[in-house]
Parts: C-alpha cells; structure tokens; sequence
C-alpha cells in the first residue's frame, strides 16, 4: 500500500481557508499583525505554526488555538517517525509496564 503524503500545515491553511475565503497572504498578514514572510513561509512549508500564529489564525478564522497546532503536531510526529523508523523498530518495549 503507497504511504500517503504528509500535509504541513501551510497547504491546509492555503488550500481550505485562503482559497475558498478569497484571501490573499497579504490581507491575511495585515488582519493578523503578522509579517508577510512568516505569512509567506508557513504557505510554501518551511515555517512551523507556533502558538502565537495558532491564537492569531484561530481569531481570524473562528477556530480554536488548538486544531492550528493539532495539526503541527500531526506533521512533526509522522516526519520525525519516518526519519526515526529504522531507531524506533529496534526498541524493545518495558516489559515492567505490561499490564
């Protein structure tokens, strides 16, 4: 089974608010007190979604705090799991925590 693609944050930001809303990097930036950059960065995935951009977006867009970084999360875990995985297959689970 093909393994499937790994989202960052930006794309959704980019593809299910800016989009559908008609909102530009700028408008969003300027509504939000943000720079343009990070705005910019966060959209083409090399910036993470900190807890100050997750409060500024969730304001803007009437979600909470916490799905911006629910999804930060998401993508951190499966990119660190898949650099890991070789690592992680050797870990042999305590035996003094089986239930």
């Amino acid at each position: 089974m093909a393994k499937l693609e790994n989202i960052h944050p930006g794309e959704i930001l980019k593809e299910e608010f800016l989009l559908p809303l008609g909102i530009s990097a700028y408008k969003l930036a300027k509504e939000t007190f943000m720079p343009q950059t990070r705005i910019s960065e966060i959209l083409k995935g090399r910036r993470r979604i900190t807890a100050d951009t997750a409060l500024r977006l969730s304001k803007f867009f009437g979600t909470s705090p916490k799905f911006w970084l629910g999804l930060q999360d998401d993508y951190d875990l499966e990119e660190e799991q898949f650099e890991v995985q070789k690592e992680l297959e050797q870990i042999k689970p305590n035996s003094e925590n089986a239930a």
